[in-house]
């Protein structure tokens, strides 16, 4: 089969030169024609082709790759059925890839698309290094100082090709981009159409805050169509040519197809990691496609795209820390099918951008700084009426939970437009009424709303609350006034201007409470600055709240502020949890939602009515019987010895225990990590995943030793630092 892709290639690099041929004498004729940059006869002249580094290459199980004098040669099965083809060209001032083809079972290779170029945009801007915050910094706004985009460059002086496990990967040096410099690389997975493109480059200079935009450009007529679901989920189709414009596109499921007789080629970012921390998760069309992107790209092109300014809102970009490398990435999926196929395969690696059911398990998202209770209440003053408003039947935001897979929402509601710590009984209780019915009114069989708030008064730093039932709870109490009254017409309501108010709160109404955002945004410093504190020390304070924040592409996982936080907690002789936190304002269905979320899996059999209260939601949370998941990878099955998160081992006398973990997963894994403490240090013991291939599962039994530890849990991640994390086992 290579040999019939052989000759394909070569009758097209016939047709190439001939053309360039053609250049050259019009350039005797009509003086100097130049490509990219450079006379036309100089960009031919003969050079020695660039030896390729196969040491670290293993064939076997791999992608068969080999070197033809200037030319690198690719094939892989794509699927049971298919086998992909990718000839790299090494020679300067060329398009990179010649050519990407398709073959199905057995029949000749198909060529989809020739003469292709990857593109990377690269915007370097400034960290406010003077902010105490430092590289913890969300308040920040890279775009307000002075900043610049640079069109990468690539100079292939040397290639090596690496192997592990079942996928194999071409590094090409070097690219170049303002004071930024590294490779190029093109990583192949077994029995998956995705190439895996990434533009992995640092810098030397300090406070540098990125954003990247990339894609595939060509001079050749590749594409009959581009083809994207719409913000609204409906398959849209343009006809496109080489001088189609430049056009950023709003779609769902952060994919673009490009389309033709032969086959299609799908690009779309890491779901979540390509998305640096928002408040507003607004879709800021995050693909594009068209000729002179950004007036830097020359040819037609599409790929993926940030929006600099955001929604106008907080934009801290990404950190990129000196001497870390930074991986710029981005996959294309190829099929010999039509673009409807591609995007539907894409999907799949989102489970359709929706949180997956599990057996046995709930889901539960937290956070939401929605704001209904007070639209709800100008809505009705606007229409006049004490029944639902026109308009807010069915909210949006319902929509996108049910249409996300969420069970559980627990809102954060009284943040904006409103200083709720100083809102009188008189102002405040009647909005709690309105939150209180609000929510059971948008509560059903497949959605629990539960009321909630973040707040950020008392205890230092901002937290969040829960309780098992509505409770009436005004947040400033004046001197003299009782910290519990009956009200005719709420009934029992609290007020809380203390510490010790909250912690008698929470025990009286079994609440539960933690830090939202640790060490960043409004919690900068907490929870360290109150973990001495006799309610930080109860066991109604459960812990702290897990985002992907701040972002920095050099990680191969996300958020390690706060798992960093979860084992120092643990180290601190603490029975704490960590669950996933969203933060994050509106959300309607045509907001680009998913890439900015996580969801807590909770272990319960079935999902609590709110007219019957939610006391085994709390329960479950404080007895750690949960896993935070991006939605790609999932835990479904974890114990240590025979005892599951939460729960409390007895270790033999050698300190010896058999992890046991289930493990599914849609992209390829990446690693896995059992990650244990004593009271002073963490230990790591890596599990290195390079075998495993996509949409798959495991059972995986891990023999560690846990002498002299005190607690141990599970974490695993992906190719595109997606992945998951359990709670801890506490040890004896």
């Amino acid at each position: 089969m290579l040999s019939d892709y052989l000759e394909i290639v070569a009758m097209n690099r016939f047709t190439l030169f001939a053309w360039d041929a053609c250049q050259i004498t019009w350039a005797g004729l009509l003086g100097v024609v130049f490509l990219n940059g450079v006379p036309a006869v100089a960009a031919e002249l003969p050079t020695t082709p660039i030896r390729v580094d196969f040491t670290e290459y293993r064939e076997h199980l791999n992608a068969a790759i080999r070197q033809e004098n200037d030319r690198v040669l690719v094939e892989w099965p794509t699927s049971r059925t298919e086998t992909g083809f990718v000839t790299v060209n090494l020679t300067a001032r060329r398009p990179l890839i010649e050519s990407i083809a398709v073959a199905t079972s057995g029949q000749p290779p198909k060529t989809i698309a020739r003469d292709l170029d990857p593109v990377t945009l690269l915007t370097i801007g400034e960290r406010d290094m003077r902010n105490p915050a430092g590289w913890v910094a969300f308040f920040d706004d890279p775009m307000s100082r002075p900043h610049q985009t640079y069109a990468v460059k690539l100079e292939p002086r040397s290639v090596r090709v690496s192997s592990a496990g079942v996928r194999s990967t071409i590094h090409i040096g070097e690219v170049r981009a303002g004071s930024f410099q590294g490779e190029l690389r093109l990583s192949f997975y077994r029995n998956s159409p995705l190439i895996h493109l990434e533009t992995v480059v640092q810098t030397g200079e300090d406070g540098r805050a990125i954003l990247y935009d990339t894609g595939l450009t060509s001079r050749s007529t590749n594409w009959e169509s581009m083809a994207w679901m719409d913000a609204e989920n409906k398959l849209q189709s343009l006809k496109v040519g080489p001088e189609t414009e430049a056009t950023a596109v709003a779609v769902s499921g952060r994919t673009l197809a490009g389309e033709n007789k032969l086959g299609s080629i799908a690009v779309f970012p890491p779901p979540h990691q390509y998305f640096y921390p928002v408040d507003e998760v607004t879709n800021l069309k995050f693909v594009w496609y068209g000729k002179s992107y950004q007036s830097l790209v020359d040819d037609f092109g599409f790929g993926i795209r940030q929006s600099p300014t955001g929604a106008n809102h907080f934009i801290p970009w990404f950190n990129a820390p000196p001497h870390t490398e930074q991986h710029l990435g981005v996959f294309y999926l190829l099929t010999s099918g039509d673009a409807p196929r591609a995007l539907a395969q894409v999907a799949e690696y989102t489970h359709g951008d929706q949180f997956k059911k599990l057996p046995g398990y709930v889901t539960f998202s937290s956070h939401y700084h929605i704001e209904h209770t007070q639209e709800f209440v100008r809505r009705q003053k606007e229409q006049h009426t004490g029944q639902v408003p026109k308009g807010m039947e069915v909210p949006g935001f319902v929509k996108t939970f049910k249409a996300r897979g969420v069970n559980i929402v627990h809102l954060a509601e009284f943040h904006l437009g409103i200083n709720a710590p100083k809102l009188t009984d008189a102002q405040r209780l009647p909005l709690l009424k309105t939150l209180f019915q609000e929510c059971e009114r948008l509560s059903d069989d497949q959605l629990l709303v539960l009321p909630g708030e973040e707040d950020n008064v008392q205890l230092g730093g901002h937290w969040m609350s829960l309780f098992p039932k509505p409770v009436y709870v005004v947040l400033n109490r004046a001197a003299g006034q009782t910290f519990l009254e009956q009200n005719s017409d709420y009934g029992a309501v609290y007020h809380v201007g203390s510490q010790a108010d909250v912690l008698q709160l929470m025990e009286r109404e079994h609440g539960l409470m933690w830090t939202a955002h640790p060490r960043i945004k409004g919690s900068l410093g907490f929870p360290d600055k109150y973990k001495d504190r006799d309610f930080f020390l109860s066991d109604h304070f459960l812990g702290g709240a897990w985002k992907a924040m701040p972002a920095d592409l050099s990680q191969p996982r996300l958020g390690l502020r706060v798992l960093d936080l979860m084992d120092e907690m643990a180290n601190w002789g603490l029975k704490k949890q960590v669950l996933g936190e969203v933060d994050a304002f509106r959300m309607e269905p045509d907001f680009e939602t998913y890439g900015h979320m996580n969801v807590n899996y909770l272990k319960m059999e079935k999902l609590p009515r709110f007219s019957q209260g939610w006391q085994a939601v709390l329960d479950t949370l404080r007895g750690g019987r949960f896993f935070v998941s991006t939605g790609e990878v999932l835990i479904p099955e974890f114990d240590v010895a025979g005892k599951e998160s939460g729960q409390v081992v007895e270790l033999s006398g050698q300190g010896t225990a058999v992890v046991n973990v289930k493990l599914e997963w849609t992209f390829p894994m990446a690693f896995a990590e059992v990650i244990s403490g004593d009271g002073r240090q963490v230990y790591r013991d890596r599990v290195e995943l390079h075998d495993t291939e996509a949409f798959g599962s495991k059972t995986f039994h891990i023999p560690v030793t846990l002498k002299g530890r005190s607690w141990v849990r599970f974490e695993a991640w992906d190719i595109a630092a997606n992945g998951a994390f359990t709670q801890p086992v506490w040890l004896r």
